[in-house]
């Protein structure tokens, strides 16, 4: 239980400066979507979502090779490690730069915005620098040094987020008022740009903070160890590339699907922005995933039913507490849909199957304990190939139908079927006993109450349906402390501590 309080700490910390960091990130969707029309949003959308593509295939599953092998029995110099991995995401992180600002032009037309190579350029070197800044930030993880980890990423996502305040809303002031303050370096056409330019800015700040991490020890580099590193990590870069493709590609298929191609590009931007709101359940899972990648490395090392308990007990509170999660968003998305602009509204009905698509993402994370810990990656690739061929099938045959609604079954079937079929494999290869009755428990009282409360709340008296809402939460909430002696006892002793005695 001791090894499952740590988690749960570490996860707090992670998640401080991840669900931060997105959350502070997420409130500049009103911003975007009310300065720039839904076109222009969905070349950011598909632009961030090659972004995205392009750090899982420039990290190449070097995060988790670093955690392995730095807990490899082989291998007992975390250093020599840490600088043989980090040379090599330096040299090609420098590559991918090089060749992606040269062809620049090239790739601004294929992303729909030909006149603006700015923006291509732009954006490679803040994918470089964020693929090789991805190992610092993991040494921090293997030190155990969450407050560092979480204040670093904290300063550069406020650096963007401030950034993108003053070059999309007060330097339009600043030009309308006093021309003469702002006209050296600012553009009103130059729109989008200034997203991107932001988040360049930060990343190079992000690097600059990260060079204690950097200059930490004498480097010592090792082909022996990269080659074991690679042929370790191959398999996560496939399953990273397929996972990622999972999330992302329905928006890369999306304008090349939808019947009328005038409105394309306007849809991806609605998706996108909608998407965006199902985004506090992936800042949930991104939180736990920092902090279980190095739980499960030195659980493996321990032995006996302790270690099998953890994983279940891990699995059993994640799904617990993003059903928590989820409720919360639908049963207060009356208030939250407003994060977006209300010509974005016609696309919230894909909220509710997107977040449960996260939900089953952060289950299959949870299931691939045994093949981390097996060094049978190769079996996390196949079932990401077979989620993948799930998504762009049901694409196909969903988007011209549909429209988005259809990408937004496409990714939950995809990643219920990857859940299923990594339980299915994992229970016969490497066995763990998950308390599948409690996960069954908290995913069907999740929806039985968000229906209940949906209906519940439909009152003519607005304050009555927001009690309402707020007393199902509490519900659920109490339902789950109810079922867990540990979250009891917890939950008893701080009211204890905060609550006076009679």
């Amino acid at each position: 239980m001791a090894s499952i309080k740590s988690l749960a700490r570490d996860t707090a910390v992670y998640g401080a400066s991840s669900i931060l960091g997105r959350f502070l990130n997420w409130c500049l969707v009103p911003l975007y979507t009310h300065v720039f029309p839904d076109r222009e949003y969905g070349v950011v959308t598909l632009i961030y979502t090659f972004v995205a593509i392009l750090l899982i295939i420039l990290t190449y599953g070097m995060e988790t090779g670093f955690f392995r092998f730095t807990n490899h029995d082989r291998w007992r110099d975390p250093m020599q490690v840490y600088t043989t991995a980090l040379t090599a995401l330096a040299v090609s992180s420098t590559g991918f730069i090089i060749i992606a600002v040269a062809c620049s032009p090239v790739f601004a037309g294929w992303l729909q915005c030909p006149d603006h190579p700015s923006f291509v350029w732009m954006m490679a070197i803040t994918v470089g620098l964020d693929a090789f800044t991805s190992l610092p930030f993991a040494y921090l993880r293997y030190r155990k040094q969450a407050i560092r980890f979480a204040a670093l990423k904290f300063i550069g996502i406020v650096i963007n987020i401030a950034l993108n305040l003053f070059f999309i809303i007060l330097c339009p002031i600043l030009h309308r008022h006093c021309p003469a303050a702002v006209d050296w370096f600012y553009r009103p056409d130059f729109g989008i740009g200034y997203i991107f330019l932001s988040n360049l800015i930060g990343s190079v700040i992000a690097a600059i903070l990260l060079l204690p991490e950097l200059t930490v020890a004498r480097w010592r580099f090792s082909s022996r160890l990269l080659s074991e590193m690679l042929a370790y990590s191959f398999p996560l870069l496939i399953l990273g590339i397929a996972g990622n493709l999972n999330q992302t590609i329905d928006k890369i298929l999306l304008p090349l699907l939808l019947p009328d191609k005038s409105d394309a590009i306007a849809q991806v931007g609605i998706y996108g922005a909608n998407y965006k709101i199902a985004i506090v359940m992936v800042m949930f899972i991104q939180a736990f995933r920092f902090a279980y990648e190095p739980f499960i490395f030195a659980q493996a090392r321990e032995k006996g039913e302790d270690t099998a308990r953890a994983y279940s007990d891990a699995m059993k509170y994640f799904v617990a507490f993003a059903m928590f999660i989820f409720l919360g968003v639908m049963l207060f998305l009356p208030l939250i849909r407003y994060f977006i602009a209300p010509s974005y509204f016609s696309g919230l009905k894909v909220v509710p199957v997107v977040m449960i698509a996260e939900l089953f993402f952060g289950i299959f994370f949870n299931l691939s304990v045994w093949y981390k810990i097996s060094d049978r990656t190769i079996w996390g690739t196949r079932f990401s190939l077979l989620g993948l061929a799930v998504t762009v099938i049901l694409n196909v045959l969903l988007v011209p139908r549909f429209g988005f609604m259809g990408c937004a079954w496409a990714a939950f079937s995809c990643y219920a079927v990857m859940t299923l079929a990594s339980w299915a494999v994992g229970r016969r290869v490497h066995p763990i006993d998950y308390d599948i009755r409690s996960l069954f428990v908290y995913f069907f009282a999740g929806i039985v109450l968000w229906v209940a409360g949906t209906f519940a709340s439909s009152t003519p008296w607005e304050p009555l349906n927001w009690a309402i809402r707020t007393l199902f939460l509490a519900l659920y909430l109490l339902f789950v402390i109810r079922r867990e002696p540990s979250l009891r006892a917890s939950f008893s002793a701080l009211t204890r501590k905060f609550l006076p005695r009679r």
